[in-house]
């Protein structure tokens, strides 16, 4: 009996120790040195041989290398440039797939001009190939959801670009309600709505509806109503692609009527209304550089990121919806564009990093390399806005997940 004891008591020690070794091991691949020739922090100057510590998850320092020692323990990561991770603003990946195929085409409901309650979440694939593509190009967040191509198509969220399965991917589950004025909403066939004025009619509806719902308490539940209202609450932004001048400020002026929150969305034709928009206050996520120029959008601009920017307007760069090739496009090379065409290295950089976090309310987490923010970086080996550079790495939460070998 006191032998058995005593082997049941080593064996407990024995295991103890062995849990013991195995959290310390946990803990020293959680810490990384990322040191880097450049490090674009996003928090004021470019650091010039620099050092980022990360540590759980989070960035615990950052400054130049004679200011910060690398504790022992630490891997170590060297790299030309540093960044913070990418965000893309806009997207559709995760419900929109590669294969182009039914079973991976989940953005967008054509049943109905106008599901608010239809929910991000209940659609994302969080293996879907095209993420894992962004990520291998430094995109650590992405603001997807369902496309422009309904009146009302559906809720956004926000996710980071790893995970095994939606709830491991979500940051937040409902960021924005999509609503589209223009052409590409418009339905055919005398079904509704088939002009701009019966869009922005049939908007105005619905929100007028959310102002008074639940002030009856016997009223039932309305999936699609306690989505408004929570619009009408301010709780959160419609997010309004329109592209022609009319259909911007008809956007403007809804928000104004019922005293909303938006965020304007692709405004090919934001040249022509730029004083308006500014007025607004609104922040703006721009069309991608190089988005097809055609229909409603005949007019946009690889220049427009640029003159948004020197007007004062918030302004970030997105994917965007493609129907179908290239499937999605890389807001790394949307960003490279926009140096050719009016913008600075940095504002650039900017509105895909810590503006873009701004504009989908998450600068307080990501956009930026600070201590206390979440360890997302992109990892260059050169200047990130070249076509012969390549990201050989990309940090999420404090854990490599994407590394190419050159």
């Amino acid at each position: 009996m006191k032998h058995s004891t005593f082997i049941i008591s080593k064996l407990i020690i024995i295991s103890l120790f062995v849990i013991c070794l195995l959290s310390s091991v946990v803990a020293i691949s959680a810490q990384v040195a990322v040191k880097g020739e450049t490090i674009y922090t996003m928090e004021g100057k470019a650091i010039k041989n620099g050092v980022v510590l990360t540590s759980n998850g989070k960035i615990t320092a950052v400054g130049s290398a004679n200011s910060i020692s690398i504790p022992t323990g630490y891997k170590v990561v060297e790299a030309k440039v540093v960044t913070p991770g990418l965000i893309d603003a806009h997207t559709v990946i995760g419900l929109a797939g590669y294969l182009n195929q039914p079973h991976d085409q989940m953005q967008v409901e054509m049943s109905t001009a106008m599901q608010p309650e239809l929910r991000a979440i209940d659609a994302y694939n969080a293996e879907e190939e095209l993420i894992k593509w962004v990520r291998s190009l430094g995109v650590t967040t992405i603001h997807t959801g369902h496309a422009p191509a309904a009146l009302v198509s559906g809720q956004t969220m926000i996710a980071k670009t790893v995970g095994k399965n939606v709830d491991e991917a979500t940051v937040i589950p409902t960021a924005m309600i999509a609503v589209t004025i223009g052409q590409r909403a418009m339905r055919s066939g005398g079904s509704s709505p088939g002009t701009s004025a019966k869009q922005a009619a049939m908007l105005r509806q619905m929100l007028i509806k959310a102002q008074n719902y639940g002030k009856k308490k016997e009223s039932p539940r309305d999936l699609k109503m306690e989505m408004m209202k929570k619009v009408i609450d301010k709780e959160i932004p419609l997010l309004i692609t329109a592209h022609r001048a009319r259909d911007i400020m008809t956007a403007l002026r809804i928000a104004k009527e019922f005293n909303i929150k938006i965020v304007l969305d692709g405004v090919a034709e934001a040249q022509m209304v730029m004083d308006e928009i500014k007025a607004s206050g609104f922040p703006v996520i721009v069309h991608p550089t190089m988005y097809r120029a055609g229909g409603e959008t005949e007019s946009l601009s690889m220049e427009t990121a640029a003159k948004l920017k020197k007007a004062g307007i918030p302004v970030a760069l997105q994917s965007g919806y493609e129907t179908y090739v290239p499937k999605t496009r890389v807001v790394l090379f949307e960003a490279a564009l926009t140096v050719a065409y009016g913008m600075s290295f940095e504002d650039a950089l900017s509105t895909i990093t810590i503006d873009a976090a701004k504009i989908i309310g998450l600068d307080s987490k990501i956009g930026s390399i600070k201590v206390g923010k979440d360890a997302d970086l992109a990892i260059f080996d050169g200047d990130p806005f070249e076509y012969t550079t390549h990201c050989v790495g990309t940090m999420i939460n404090g854990k490599i997940v994407s590394t190419v070998v050159r």
